[in-house]
């Protein structure tokens, strides 16, 4: 969601608006299909979850020439990796994170319920690996970091405004 390249306080606050409907899309859809223990391809419902992860250096290098720059040393690389970042930017290339839907692989608890149709030879039934309480906890994260940026959307609209004024 792109609103005006002029005031860069807006984008920032709509890519941060975006970023955090998707969140609350997908703990919904993650509540809604909890029971769900076989789904088209004959597995249990698998949490989904949006990784976020902000871009390298989204501010343009347009230093002088002659500036000193500092080189980061590391003594153990694993403290710090090199990994590449995915290439689906949300925001186009303005915004300064990247999200990407990622699904929670860990297995779900395997309960016995020999009456199920979905139970296998034993009697067993594996379930979802969504945690309504988890959910809800990621669900209230995600409502307050909207309204904070709501709220700094709505000041940089107000201050804009103000200057209009003067």
């Amino acid at each position: 969601m792109k609103i005006n390249g002029t005031f860069p306080g807006f984008d920032i606050s709509a890519q941060g608006l975006s970023i955090q409907r998707k969140r609350m899309n997908l703990i919904a859809e993650n509540i809604a299909n909890a029971d769900v223990t076989r789904t088209s391809d004959g597995q249990p419902y698998k949490r989904k979850f949006l990784e976020i992860v902000a871009k390298q250096n989204p501010f343009p290098n347009n230093l002088p020439a002659d500036t000193p720059t500092l080189s980061l040393e590391v003594n153990n690389g694993a403290h710090i990796s090199n990994t590449e970042i995915p290439q689906n930017v949300t925001g186009g290339n303005a915004g300064a994170f990247i999200d990407k839907e990622m699904t929670d692989q860990k297995p779900g608890d395997i309960v016995y319920q020999p009456d199920s149709p979905n139970a296998d030879s034993k009697g067993y039934v594996q379930e979802s690996n969504v945690n309504i309480v988890t959910e809800m906890v990621d669900m209230i994260s995600a409502s307050r970091s909207y309204e904070a940026n709501l709220t700094a959307l709505n000041t940089s609209k107000q201050m804009v405004k103000d200057s209009l004024g003067i």
